[in-house]
């Protein structure tokens, strides 16, 4: 080259970047780059090139492009590129770097050629990529919603090594990390089930061979962005990092070349994805391709299962604080039960309460805030809490309810909340009752007969006092006769209306065996009514009279 090149008369399109300041953004680009790509240069300046990638951009290609640029290698490539509407082309692509007189590099010069025209006809192998596209993106969303299904962290993880492991690889594993970064849990997996046994064998060995595998640490250390490449085993250090017994194993499963995964969650990594094939080269460019995007699928929705678990763990903890021990009642055999739901952290504002009174009476309460958060549950404390305080005044049920309806709106503790309030009265012998919006206990008395407690109804909790009976019920409560009283979590389904579920409540009552005590009448209707993936949380509380 004689003297300096007009960039900007150039046909094809150039794009100059500065490496020298962060993320090395484009400082000019020419009008052939705006022809090619529709971005103009007050688009792009101060962006880094990566606007250009896109869904068909093939991660691997992006890979060893940034690896050449780190080695000061020119990169000359063909890659698929979006345009600035979203349309993909086919880019041939050279990048090379200038440097100053101390030989540092002070820019990178890009230049690009649309080579859609002579690819477009290719037409078998766009057909061909396009199935494995599909293969890889039925793969993704499998996992996505396996893992999205799984309540247990260890089956999640367990889950992700089945499906993608015999899809991708000989034989591999699943090694996910604490947050003090030490495995906690590894699953590995062989593609054959022949070779079953020989992997639980791997699995059960001494942890040492994973944590010295310098493949393995780096990958739990890579940055955001990093794409795994194969590589081919180099088996001669394996010696030294491994038991006899445990090198036997591995070679028995096949050390040919293998793919290391991060799993990277929000912010860090929470484990790996080993991938290991038989052959050398045993990795197809699809096979990398889909690695690639499980590395931050997977990671991130095994992350949302252990956020899931924790929170609620906490939301549960939270609940059952708030919810009281059992006292033991002279004359009466009581039995409670919360079963939490099963969505989310969905802890809720269900509550039961059980108070001997000063007077020789017992004050029973069952109540659901409306809510299924922590606010709920906080509520609902609170709300216990106040119904305790009047009910110890020795009350009537329905002036309990007025009195907390009144400080429930008053100090704006919840939004809306349901409640029964009963007094056994001290000599045992009969019921007071009120409810504000609340499902009706069922008695049921010795002979069998079930009745359903659906007087002194008055409207919910924090609406007000219009319509709250004046007067509550007096039902007679013999000897041998059981009150059971819920939440409508019990009761309502999305393919069962409160009707339907009240009538389905009385039949099972009805059908219960007449010697069950308490806490038998009480397993034996959750067992019935309470469904595996429970929608809404359920108190259940019930109390016989001996």
């Amino acid at each position: 080259m004689t003297g300096p090149v007009d960039l900007g008369a150039l046909d094809a399109g150039v794009c100059v970047t500065d490496p020298r300041l962060p993320d090395d953004p484009v400082v000019w680009v020419n009008d052939a780059f705006t022809r090619i790509t529709g971005y103009r240069l007050e688009h792009v300046v101060g962006r880094n090139c990566r606007f250009l990638q896109g869904p068909e951009t093939d991660p691997v290609a992006v890979a060893e492009i940034r690896a050449a640029l780190d080695e000061g290698r020119v990169v000359s490539t063909v890659l698929r590129n979006h345009r600035r509407d979203g349309s993909a082309f086919w880019n041939q692509l050279v990048i090379g770097s200038v440097h100053d007189d101390t030989g540092a590099v002070t820019h990178r010069v890009s230049v690009m050629v649309d080579v859609s025209d002579r690819l477009d006809p290719m037409r078998d192998v766009r057909t061909e990529l396009s199935l494995q596209a599909g293969t890889r993106l039925e793969l993704l969303a499998r996992v996505s919603d396996e893992l999205a299904r799984h309540l247990d962290y260890e089956a999640a993880v367990d889950t992700l090594g089945d499906l993608v492991i015999p899809a991708l690889a000989t034989w591999g594993f699943v090694a996910v990390t604490d947050d003090r970064g030490r495995f906690e849990h590894v699953h590995v997996v062989a593609g054959d089930a022949a070779s079953g046994a020989l992997a639980q064998s791997l699995a059960e060995q001494d942890l040492g061979w994973l944590r010295r595998a310098p493949k393995v640490t780096a990958a739990l250390a890579t940055h955001p962005g990093y794409v795994a490449l194969p590589y081919e085993i180099d088996t001669t250090g394996l010696p030294g990092r491994t038991s006899p017994e445990q090198l036997a194993l591995l070679e028995a499963l096949g050390l040919g070349s293998a793919l290391v995964v991060p799993l990277r969650a929000r912010d860090r990594v929470i484990g790996v994805l080993c991938l290991v094939h038989e052959k050398p080269d045993g990795f197809t460019p699809d096979a990398v391709v889909t690695a690639a995007h499980l590395s931050r699928r997977a990671g991130l929705a095994l992350d949302n299962v252990r956020l899931f678990l924790a929170q609620r763990a906490a939301a549960l903890t939270l609940q059952h604080s708030l919810l009281p021990e059992i006292p033991d009642v002279p004359g009466l055999d009581v039995a409670a039960l919360y079963v939490p739901s099963a969505r989310l952290a969905a802890v809720g504002g269900d509550w039961f309460d059980v108070l001997p009174l000063p007077d020789g009476s017992i004050g029973l309460a069952v109540g659901d805030v409306v809510g299924h958060d922590m606010a709920a549950a906080a509520a609902m404390g609170q709300l216990r809490s106040l119904l305790r305080s009047f009910a110890w005044d020795g009350d009537r049920p329905t002036r309990v309810l007025a009195r907390t309806d009144e400080l429930v709106r008053g100090l704006d503790v919840a939004d809306i909340a349901t409640c029964v309030y009963a007094r056994v009265q001290p000599d045992g012998a009969r019921l007071e009752y009120a409810r504000a919006g609340h499902p009706p206990p069922l008695l049921r008395l010795p002979d069998g007969t079930v009745t359903r407690l659906d007087g002194a109804l008055g409207t919910p909790i924090g609406i007000g006092a219009a319509g709250r009976p004046v007067v509550e019920q007096v039902v007679d409560l013999p000897r041998g006769a059981t009150l059971v009283m819920y939440t409508d979590g019990l009761i309502e389904r999305r393919d069962r209306g409160l009707r339907d579920g009240i009538e389905a409540l009385v039949e099972a009552v009805a059908a219960l065996p007449a010697e069950l005590d308490a806490t038998q009448v009480r397993d034996r209707l959750v067992g019935e009514l309470v469904g595996e993936h429970q929608e809404d949380d359920v108190c259940l509380l019930v109390v016989r009279r001996r």
